[in-house]
C-alpha cells in the first residue's frame, strides 16, 4: 500500500504557488512554440486554479463554498487533461514535457492525498459519561 501523507492543509499551502507558476511559466519558458494552445492552456488553468483555491473549503480558502473533495476531483481532471494535451493538441518538445511533468505532479499530489478522518458528533449520553 502506498503511503498517503499529503494533508488538506499541505494541499492548501501548495495551491497558491502552483496557480501562480501555471500563470507565469508560459511567459518565462516561452511555451507555445509548437502550438499556441500550449501557452494559453497553462495560463487559463492557473487562473482557474487560483479561483478554485479561493473558493475551496480549506485553511487558505477565502470563501468556503467548494467542498475539498470537489477540489480534489477537479485536480484529478486537470491531471488527465495535462497528460493527454500533448497527444490531443499536438504539443511537442518543451511544450509536451511541461504538460507531462505537471500532469504527473498533479497525479502524485492527488494520489498521495491522506483521507481525512470524519469526526462524528458524540451522542449526548456518551458526552455525559
Amino acid at each position: 500500500m502506498r503511503p498517503k501523507f499529503i494533508t488538506k492543509n499541505m494541499h492548501a499551502f501548495l495551491d497558491y504557488p502552483v496557480a501562480i507558476v501555471l500563470i507565469a511559466a508560459p511567459f518565462l519558458l516561452g511555451l507555445g512554440q509548437t502550438q499556441p494552445m500550449a501557452f494559453w492552456l497553462s495560463v487559463v488553468t492557473g487562473v482557474a486554479a487560483l479561483t478554485l483555491t479561493l473558493l475551496t473549503d480549506h485553511k487558505l480558502g477565502a470563501v468556503h463554498v467548494v467542498p475539498y473533495k470537489v477540489h480534489l476531483a477537479v485536480d484529478g481532471m486537470v491531471a488527465i487533461v495535462f497528460l493527454a494535451a500533448p497527444f490531443v493538441l499536438g504539443f511537442a518538445d518543451l511544450d509536451a514535457m511541461y504538460y507531462w511533468a505537471n500532469g504527473v505532479a498533479v497525479t502524485m499530489v492527488v494520489g498521495l492525498h491522506k483521507p481525512e478522518v470524519e469526526m462524528k458528533p458524540m451522542a449526548l449520553s456518551q458526552a455525559a459519561a
